[in-house]
């Protein structure tokens, strides 16, 4: 863990996140994600996208992917609906010594870095959270911290992206807030073939019949507007696939019941 002096201030920084994802199809959500944060001009900024979707529509992994794009640290935060402004900030700890040491949040230590913020789930936080974001989502691009009294501001290659699940948020997020957070994109389940990428890529291992099975039970369920992604998908295969390695059970057999225990009986109904 580094640490920064600010203003006599000593901060301890957190580190960068290295995670096991790779975005698979959609190329161009890709794209329009990575063009929103460019810089065209020195009187430029970039934009605060959010990405809005159902849980398991791979949000976060769009996000980590267009950082790694970027070749960028990438830093992540994950929203509740108990997270307060310093939480968002600086937090004051007690060192080894006794003494109180102030640590850098993730998106502090994203901003002094340069690096990426992925604020996931954002729309849990309260407004009282939100407010002392709203300096740094506009052309000001600092925060403040009340506990330290710094102005910290963003270094310019420093980047911001907001997750929204489409149907968990805690608290509405406010229209001050809502201006600072555009572009929107708007990510949805993808098509089969897409759905089926990603289900090989993360499970090389599998069988083409076992993913093919998942994947038509997916899209059966994405056209009844039912919420179960592809996360759901690669718990399914993995789950069959543990038990066939155990019983030595035919696939027909454990798909059924690896769905059943993953997701509920209801989910069978779906099914050919």
């Amino acid at each position: 863990m580094d640490n920064i002096t600010l203003d006599g201030i000593n901060l301890s920084l957190a580190n960068p996140v290295k995670l096991n994802l790779k975005w698979v199809g959609q190329g161009e959500l890709l794209k329009q994600l990575l063009a929103v944060w460019m810089v065209i001009d020195e009187r430029d900024i970039p934009f605060n996208p959010r990405l809005i979707g159902k849980p398991g529509v791979g949000k976060t992994t769009l996000a980590y992917a267009a950082a790694q794009t970027l070749g960028q640290p990438v830093y992540l935060f994950q929203a509740t609906m108990d997270t307060r402004p310093e939480d968002l900030i600086v937090t004051p700890v007690i060192g080894p010594d006794g003494k109180i040491q102030y640590a850098a949040s993730s998106l502090v230590s994203a901003m002094v870095a340069g690096g990426v913020l992925i604020l996931d789930e954002g729309n849990r936080m309260s407004e009282k959270a939100w407010a002392s974001l709203a300096p740094l989502l506009d052309d000001r691009r600092y925060v403040e911290s009340i506990i330290t009294g710094l102005r910290i501001p963003a270094h310019k290659d420093f980047r911001i992206v907001v997750t929204m699940n489409e149907d968990a948020s805690t608290f509405e997020v406010p229209e001050y807030i809502h201006s600072r957070l555009q572009p929107q994109l708007y990510i949805d389940f993808p098509e089969a073939d897409e759905e089926l990428m990603i289900l090989k890529e993360n499970l090389p291992f599998a069988a083409s019949s076992i993913l093919k099975y998942v994947v038509d039970f997916l899209q059966r369920a994405h056209a009844a507007d039912e919420l179960y992604s592809v996360r759901d998908g690669i718990n399914i295969a993995r789950y069959a696939l543990k038990m066939m390695a155990a019983t030595e059970q035919e696939p027909r057999e454990l798909l059924p019941l690896a769905l059943e225990r993953i997701l509920g009986e209801e989910a069978l109904r779906y099914l050919k």
